[in-house]
């Protein structure tokens, strides 16, 4: 009778502390993360154009893939194989940049290895000598999309295998699950791959660092030489054609093709764009994107969702111990790890210790409570009858 006792208020205890976790408004405000669907809502599951009725169909492309949204909002507007994978090129940058910048202090001194020097493809022209600061290379890498820079700042942070680890983290951290990096740079590498979703998601969280946004907005600036310094200028054409663009980050490799991600504000509103493998130059088309995403926010039924970023801590890590006291028996009153709760934050009780979670919470301690007095008069009974 004891052990049975103690099995039942074990799994009661986990029963109600899971139960109140999962009752608060947090899972019926949850955004769809069901892999059977889409990350964003079931209708991005599609691979070919996904636009709203009753507006102007989006501009035609030829890019294998695109995201149209609105960053304040975080409504998906129109799309193409939002979650085809697809090689990302300098576009993983934004990535590295995302991930690095608020890990590194920007004045640390950097003296790049002769290895990061020699990297392949696009470079700003780095020299093993302590002449960088991380700011510089920062810069280097969002505005002329040098490998060399993201080398070295790879190096900065601790070297290649932990900042791949870090900036796969913080791919699921933002909830881009299409997004593996196997380099800092995009260069093509097997198993590396994005969408055009992802792209959109990293962006609009690059954004929200004031850094990240005044590297990207940048049309030239000076930068270190063993004397002197040399102008760097942006890579991204539309900051001198496009009027309000804010920047972010293009790419292109013989595989990827060419692909972008970039931010526009107009009116106080901000809409992203990105693409992927597309054929030819893709500043005229993302122009018209964004034209489009201008005139359909606000009018356009949305087809899906940037969702937010994956919060700190589980909700039932917020509410008590990842490991509760032992239980008579040796039962433990949680287990030692709970799945991970919906994205979306619940809303704070206003006092501070009413509302739903409160009540709840109190409901569950009355009732353990009770479990336990009962045990106790059973076995007081069954002393009490010599047993």
């Amino acid at each position: 009778m004891r052990t049975s006792l103690h099995a039942l208020g074990a799994a009661f205890t986990t029963a109600t502390l899971l139960g109140v976790a999962l009752c608060t408004p947090a899972a019926a405000q949850a955004v769809p993360l069901a892999r059977s669907g889409a990350v964003g809502g079931d209708l991005l599951a599609g691979h070919g154009v996904i636009a709203p009725a009753g507006i102007k169909a989006p501009p035609k492309t030829t890019a294998s893939s695109y995201v149209i949204a609105d960053a304040e909002t975080g409504q998906v507007l129109a799309a193409k194989d939002p979650h085809g994978h697809y090689l990302p090129a300098s576009t993983l940058k934004t990535l590295t940049a995302v991930t690095l910048i608020p890990k590194l202090d920007k004045d640390k001194t950097v003296k790049p290895s002769q290895e990061a020097c020699d990297e392949e493809g696009s470079a700003v022209g780095l020299v093993p000598k302590p002449i960088y600061k991380v700011d510089d290379l920062l810069r280097a890498l969002l505005m002329v999309s040098g490998n060399d820079a993201a080398n070295a700042l790879a190096e900065a942070h601790g070297g290649l295998a932990t900042t791949l680890a870090d900036m796969n983290k913080e791919a699921r951290r933002l909830q881009a699950y299409d997004t593996v990096a196997k380099t800092p740079s995009g260069l093509d590498r097997p198993g590396q791959r994005s969408s055009a979703y992802d792209l959109a998601l990293i962006a609009r969280a690059g954004l929200a660092l004031p850094a990240f946004r005044k590297y990207v907005s940048t049309k030239t600036a000076r930068f270190p030489a063993p004397k002197g310094y040399y102008e760097i200028g942006n890579h991204n054409k539309l900051l001198w054609r496009y009027p309000g663009m804010i920047g972010v980050k293009n790419g292109w490799t013989t595989k990827a093709q060419g692909s972008f991600v970039g931010a526009a504000t107009r009116n106080g509103h901000t809409i992203i764009v990105s693409i992927m493998h597309y054929e030819g130059s893709f500043w005229e088309d993302v122009a018209h994107m964004l034209d489009w995403g201008f005139a359909a926010r606000g009018r356009a039924t949305p087809v899906g969702v940037l969702v937010d970023p994956v919060p700190d801590k589980p909700m039932i890590e917020r509410v008590l111990p990842r490991s509760g006291p032992a239980l008579a028996g040796g039962a433990t009153a949680l287990p030692s790890r709970l799945p991970a709760l919906p994205s979306r934050r619940p809303v704070a009780a206003k006092d501070g210790g009413s509302g739903p979670l409160a009540a709840m919470i109190a409901a569950g301690v009355g009732l353990l409570g009770g479990l336990a007095w009962l045990g106790y008069g059973i076995r007081r009974r069954r002393r009490a009858n010599g047993s």
